[in-house]
C-alpha cells in the first residue's frame, strides 16, 4: 500500500479529516486520532494489547512496535506489506470507537436501508 492509498482509505471514513501533528500526518474524527501516517508506517490506533500481541506474533513482517508506543493501545504497520483490506478494517473499528453515537446510528441506518430492495 502507498501513503496515498492510506490517505484515500482514511478520508473515506465519515467525518475524517487530515491534519499535521507532531511531525506527521494525522487523520482524526471528532478531534480524536483515527490513524497516523509515519513515513513508511501506519500507526494503527485503538488496538487492544491482546490483539496487538497476537498480530505482532502472527504477522511480524507487517506489524511491529517501538518502545515509544509500547504502553499505547496501538501498533505500527509497514505500508509495504499492509493490505488495504486490513487497514480498512482497522479504520472502521477505530471509527466506531471514536465517532458520535448519533453518527454511528445514522450510518448503520443508511447501510441497512441500502440493503433493502
Amino acid at each position: 500500500m502507498t501513503p496515498d492509498e492510506m490517505r484515500s482509505l482514511a478520508l473515506a471514513i465519515p467525518g475524517a479529516e487530515e491534519g499535521f501533528n507532531m511531525g506527521s500526518v494525522v487523520f482524526k474524527v471528532n478531534g480524536k486520532v483515527l490513524a497516523r501516517l509515519l513515513g513508511a508506517d501506519a500507526m494503527i490506533v485503538g488496538v487492544s494489547f491482546d490483539e496487538r500481541e497476537m498480530l505482532l506474533q502472527a504477522e511480524p513482517e507487517t506489524f511491529h512496535i517501538t518502545d515509544h508506543y509500547k504502553d499505547y493501545p496501538g501498533m505500527l504497520a509497514r505500508l509495504a506489506s499492509l493490505t488495504p483490506q486490513a487497514l480498512e478494517r482497522f479504520l472502521w473499528k477505530r471509527w466506531r470507537q471514536i465517532a458520535r453515537k448519533s453518527d454511528i446510528k445514522a450510518y448503520d441506518a443508511r447501510r441497512e436501508q441500502e440493503k433493502r430492495p
